[in-house]
């Protein structure tokens, strides 16, 4: 089965966007993490690493999750591949 033009620049940006969610996730959980002892500035009078392990980091996960919903709904109205309103 060959993939339409349409089709195939739809599967382009949601593997890019992806790939960039996939980056931040990798930062916020393994980077700032291996980096704990040097990022040892006050953040809401917290150290910054207690801060990213207790609460930063489950906020970011949040936020990409709800950034990818968006943009892939939109994304699915632009190439009307869109489930629809339940009538």
């Amino acid at each position: 089965m060959q993939l339409t033009e349409k089709q195939l620049e739809y599967w382009s940006k949601n593997l890019r966007l992806t790939g960039i969610l996939l980056f931040i996730w990798f930062v916020v959980t393994f980077v700032i993490g291996y980096y704990a002892r040097e990022l040892s500035f006050n953040f809401f009078g917290w150290p910054f690493a207690f801060y990213m392990g207790a609460q930063g980091a489950l906020i970011i996960y949040v936020l990409i999750i709800w950034y990818y919903a968006r943009y892939m709904n939109n994304l699915d109205r632009v190439y009307d591949v869109h489930e629809g309103e339940d009538e």
